[in-house]
């Protein structure tokens, strides 16, 4: 069975092994979603992520990360869904509680950050919210 969305399977995953307190997470790997990984990893929302290649198929493991016997990562939102697409100036995009959690955008300079993107001053494709 094919996936339709592979971000939504993404964060999903994520979402699923941090509420059981799973050490880490795999999938089969993409581009889009090694960006996502590396913006929570330089958000400090995971621990690591590694890219393997096992035969014809790359799976990326997502290490997570842990505080106090709690996951780090709480709550993990899709915004934008292949049947509605989100695109917001960067004057539109809302801090997540209050600033205490982040945005993932898909911009012309990469997958970023809500704040990377307002020191940019680039809007784009709002993929999800993280807090």
């Amino acid at each position: 069975m094919s996936n339709q969305d592979p971000i939504s399977d993404m964060i999903v995953r994520i979402k699923n092994a941090s509420g059981m307190m799973k050490p880490f997470v795999s999938m089969q790997s993409s581009t889009m979603k090694l960006a996502i990984a590396k913006c929570l990893l330089d958000e400090g929302y995971i621990a690591d992520f590694k890219e393997t290649d096992e035969g014809s198929k790359k799976t990326l493991t997502i290490t997570l990360k842990y505080y106090d016997g709690k996951a780090v990562v709480t709550n993990i939102k899709r915004v934008s869904t292949p049947g509605c697409r989100v695109y917001k100036p960067i004057k539109r995009v809302v801090k997540v509680i209050g600033g205490y959690g982040i945005t993932i955008l898909s911009t012309s300079r990469g997958v970023i950050s809500d704040a990377k993107a307002r020191l940019l001053g680039v809007g784009g494709e709002i993929l999800c919210t993280v807090f």
